[in-house]
């Protein structure tokens, strides 16, 4: 196979940034390379870490600052942990995080009830705005989540 180089000049706009001088945002931006002093900085002063914080193995330590409104507990905090032992470059590490975010809602939903306190899901899953715009598909929702959780109902009734 001969490696030959194809002409492109055909298309419209084609090799339109090749040339530096025809640079577009040549005009909006005075090039000084200010910008490349930016990357020299100072980090920020460690934030106090009293609580475990989950990290990429990327990382060689943890974020200056970082969030502490929820750490990991329960269900989902296992499945967290679990994802963060994997590459973020990984659909291991994101579908789990992914689903540990599922199943915090439903923990969420748990420890309301257990606290004495009935959630609103109807209104909390913005089902009234669903209702009025797309009824067949809440009613689906709805039918499904329904049939799944009767499913899990009669299986464990038939284990006992």
């Amino acid at each position: 196979m001969e490696n030959t180089p194809k002409d492109y000049s055909h298309i419209k706009g084609w090799g339109i940034d090749a040339d530096p001088k025809n640079d577009p945002t040549y005009p909006l931006k005075n090039r000084t390379n200010e910008e490349h002093k930016g990357y020299n900085w100072e980090r920020p002063k460690q934030q106090l870490v009293n609580m475990e914080v989950l990290r990429s193995i990327e990382r060689p330590n943890i974020s200056a600052v970082f969030g502490t409104s929820m750490p990991p507990t329960g269900l989902s905090g296992k499945l967290r942990r679990f994802a963060f032992q994997f590459s973020e470059n990984t659909y291991t590490h994101w579908l789990t995080l992914i689903f540990a975010d599922r199943v915090n809602e439903y923990e969420g939903i748990v420890d309301d009830l257990k606290n004495g306190y009935i959630p609103n899901i109807f209104a909390e899953k913005g089902w009234k705005a669903e209702w009025r715009l797309k009824p067949e598909r809440l009613a689906i929702k709805i039918g499904t989540t329904a049939a799944i959780i009767s499913a899990v109902i009669t299986i464990m009734a038939r284990k006992k």
